[in-house]
């Protein structure tokens, strides 16, 4: 059954009280939902819907909600055939939470998470227009981004995919993304709806997990930056893999029905994830479109056209259900104009590029910078020793359904070397060297060496085969990598497969130094011999080419030594170092993959001006901090990030970027670390025992230190806060005060907000949650009086006896400053109702 839920309290005036004097806010304690919710039945959708509907047949019917393979296909994520006998066109999915994720090339954009980094709504709205064009321009017609699920686990491999661990982050950012997108004419997908926060145990290739996670924490966390899409007017929702309380989130009465459709107003249509519909009966509890349908084989089960043509037939499922999923379709389609004939856009590669790179120096966050090591100036700038595959070789964006192509991306050493200039030495070395080198035909038997490549290649459609013994010459880690340029292979080491190439999930997202795809594995062995068997198999269009490549632990030792000896001859070390977050898997550690620790850990140790830039898309742990000068995280920085990294890098902009996600001390101290039943769960069941206290909320809770805290950014200026006043404002708070620039160089400030628990209140509450931020540029000894309005909603907890948003009523902490660990201003207010 399901609770019935108000939306709109009525009783008396909340009031809130200063230290100083008694101030009245009028208004309710839950604000209306942007979007009317539709009128019951038929009425609810245009004059042109409804003839639609009514003139389409059960089959025309029945494919509007299955999705199938594109006849004309540029790699897009689904299709949509339309009705051409009424002049229904065709609707074409991509994916696109970093970029349009087609076959063609488009503007690779820094990860969400760096956007979300910027806190910054203008930016946000950018980012979505290049997107949103990129997509018309590119003949799609809706997007499926962006992703808004909560950055719960730190391990979660597409925690770069979303905004943060933070409910007033993601909905601030994806309600302006949103509006972005969808201003150029491409409708928005918000998804995975919900509780989609770990990779583990997803679903889509095996069971699914059940999330069990109670009413207060389901409604104060996870479904705000969804409200907040749905708000601002996104045109379709997609629904997640994993369960919810025991029932699938795509045939989830109480998500789609009641909270999306009903209590929220949604106009739009749902979706499902690719493969994670379970019956023909979804349909009436809230689910309008299965993807991708019967069109994958049997990967993905048809589940929607043939069983739920037969249970029309039999009359199980009223077919009026079916004619509001497919009105709720027609009804985007109108909304946007893709029921008449439109001209697409072209491209904009220069102004999609402009902001790109706009983007990645606003989102970087300058975590450590002792002695003002950065920005490089002088003698620091003019003898540079830079380190990592990833400064040779640039790692653009993250794996799966977030990859794009993008026209060039330049490597972040020669972007250094360009801005450094001709009278600078710049030396480099990998550290790491990812590619390997071929494995010697005298460690193979037969001696033959696996290098299909130049004038040897696999023939196209065609199959190559080894099967031998490898010898080890002493025991220790090896990285083998299978580097080809498409098709698939396998590796197989005693008998087991330990390396799978040419699946939408295999591989690294960083290619070898001629350009092949390499899919890597780290296997301790043992010296002596070893079984080996590698098979692949060309393309049908095109010649392969095959390599299998090693680094043993010999060359790993050397390669850190000569990064070592490198960084020791200059003045500033600088050192690139990464991770691999994809779709499809989390990680299995929060430490940097590889040998990256020891290898940044030698150079810090030879140059103690080492500055380190990651390239990663969550949090890290950093045994290595304490030796180096500069952290700066430019997450995964788009198509543009070798050039905003050098700009940052050098000072020409000031790095104003803000954590959207605490980054732990230790693996041992986070908010899932010793309960497998919080991640990643036990016997598929996962409980949010943490409750509301995700991220930051439990750092402070539990008084954890973490190793930097949620809100945290540095810049290459300082700033003062003071005369902080709270007084009343349009349903809720108006808190003003005055931020200076007190360096000698201009820059931009976050200035946050957060509001203390209410006393007396029986239902968790954070000690502190951010209540409003506002971000702001300041010249030199420039000041500011800021204003941050905290709406009624920031004032209220949701009560899960009433089952709705109430005013958290009492002497309430009110604090302003640079983190949530750095707060300078602080006082109390009364609020009463």
């Amino acid at each position: 059954m399901r609770r019935p839920v108000s939306r709109r309290r009525t009783g008396r005036a909340l009031r809130v009280t200063t230290l100083a004097a008694l101030m009245t806010l009028l208004g309710s304690a839950t604000a209306g939902p942007a979007i009317a919710a539709p009128a019951a039945g038929r009425s609810a959708w245009s004059a042109t819907v409804r003839s639609l509907v009514s003139a389409m047949t059960l089959d025309e019917k029945l494919t509007f909600v299955s999705g199938t393979s594109d006849p004309k296909a540029l790699g897009e994520a689904g299709y949509i055939p339309g009705v051409k006998r009424l002049g229904i066109p065709e609707l074409r999915l991509t994916d696109g939470p970093a970029g349009v994720r087609v076959t063609a090339h488009a503007t690779a954009m820094p990860a969400p998470v760096a956007l979300a980094s910027s806190f910054d709504e203008g930016l946000a709205r950018a980012y979505g227009r290049v997107i949103g064009r990129d997509g018309r321009a590119l003949g799609q017609d809706v997007l499926l981004a962006p992703m808004v699920n909560t950055i719960r686990v730190p391990y979660a491999g597409r925690n770069f995919e979303t905004f943060s661990e933070d409910p007033l982050v993601s909905s601030r950012t994806v309600a302006a993304e949103v509006g972005g997108i969808q201003s150029q004419g491409l409708i928005a997908t918000v998804k995975h709806y919900a509780e989609n926060n770990q990779e583990t145990d997803r679903g889509v290739f095996g069971p699914a997990v059940n999330v069990n996670v109670d009413e207060q924490t389901l409604h104060e966390i996870e479904l705000p930056g969804f409200n907040a899409a749905v708000e601002a007017g996104a045109g379709a929702v997609m629904c997640s893999y994993n369960k919810v309380n025991g029932s699938y989130a795509c045939e989830n009465e109480q998500l789609l029905n009641s909270i999306l459709k009903e209590q929220w107003g949604f106009r739009g249509w749902v979706m499902s994830d690719w493969g994670a519909t379970h019956s023909a009966e979804a349909i009436t509890k809230g689910l309008d479109q299965e993807m991708p349908g019967d069109a994958y084989g049997p990967i993905f089960t048809a589940y929607f056209k043939e069983p739920l043509r037969t249970a029309l037939q039999d009359g199980k499922i009223p077919t009026s259900a079916l004619d509001e999923a497919v009105a709720r379709i027609l009804g985007q389609m109108e909304r946007f104009g893709l029921l008449k004939k439109q001209a697409r856009p072209s491209r904009d590669a220069v102004g999609g590029a402009r902001v790109a790179q706009t983007v990645a120096e606003s989102g970087a966050v300058l975590l450590r910078n002792q002695h003002d090591a950065l920005p490089l100036t002088g003698g620091a700038a003019k003898s540079i020793a830079v380190v990592g595959p990833t400064a040779r070789t640039p790692l653009v964006g993250g794996g799966g359904s977030a990859h794009v192509i993008p026209e060039s991306a330049k490597a972040p050493l020669d972007a250094i070397k360009a801005r450094a200039g001709s009278g600078a030495q710049v030396g480099y070395s990998v550290g790491e060297n990812l590619d390997g080198v071929p494995i010697p035909a005298s460690a193979l038997s037969p001696a033959t060496p696996i290098d299909r490549t130049g004038g040897d290649k696999v023939p196209a459609g065609q199959s190559f085969s080894y099967s031998g013994t490898l010898t080890v010459p002493e025991t220790g880690d090896y990285r083998l990598g299978l580097q080809t340029s498409g098709g698939s292979g396998t590796v197989t080491v005693d008998g087991k497969d330990v390396i799978t190439a040419g699946g939408f999930f295999s591989g690294s997202l960083i290619p070898t130094t001629d350009g092949l795809t390499n899919a890597p594995v780290t296997l301790k062995l043992t010296a002596g011999r070893h079984t080996l068997a590698v098979k692949t198999t060309a393309p049908a269009d095109a010649a392969q080419s095959v390599r299998l490549a090693w680094s043993t632990p010999q060359t790993v030792q050397a390669d850190i030594a000569t990064a070592a000896a490198t960084a020791k001859k200059a003045t500033t070390a600088v050192v690139f170092a990464y991770d691999e977050g994809t779709e499809g898997s989390d990680r299995s550690s929060l430490s940097l993959p590889g040998n990256q620790n020891e290898l940044i850990a030698a150079v810090a140790k030879a140059n103690p001006r080492t500055v380190v830039v990651l390239n990663t898309g969550s949090s890290v742990t950093m045994p290595w901090l304490d030796g180096t000068a500069a952290v700066l995280d430019m997450y995964y920085p788009g198509q543009e990030g070798a050039e905003a990294t050098a700009r940052l890098l050098f000072g020409d902009v000031d790095p104003s970027g803000k954590l959207t996600q605490t980054f732990p001390a230790s693996e041992a101290r986070t908010p899932v670390a010793g309960d497998p039943r919080r991640f990643p769960g036990v016997d598929l069941q996962e409980d949010y025992s943490e409750g509301i206290y995700v991220g930051y909320r439990w750092y402070d809770k539990q008084n954890v230190r973490p190793l930097f805290p949620f809100g945290h950014g540095l810049s290459y200026t300082t700033f003062s806060y003071h005369g902080l006043s709270v007084r009343p404002g349009r349903n809720g708070l108006e808190a003003t005060f005055t931020v200076t620039n007190t360096g000698r160089r201009a820059g931009q400030e976050v200035a946050q907000l957060y509001l203390g628990a209410a006393p007396g209140v029986s239902q968790p509450q954070a000690v502190r949650s951010l209540a409003g931020f506002q971000k702001i540029s300041l010249r030199p000894g420039e000041s500011r009086r800021v204003r941050i309005d905290v709406s009624e909603r920031r004032l209220s907890y949701w009560d899960s006896t009433s089952h709705r948003w109430t005013v958290g009523t009492g002497l309430r902490a009110v604090s302003v400053g640079s983190s949530s660990a750095d707060l300078r201003l602080n006082t109390r207010v009364e609020v009463t109702r």
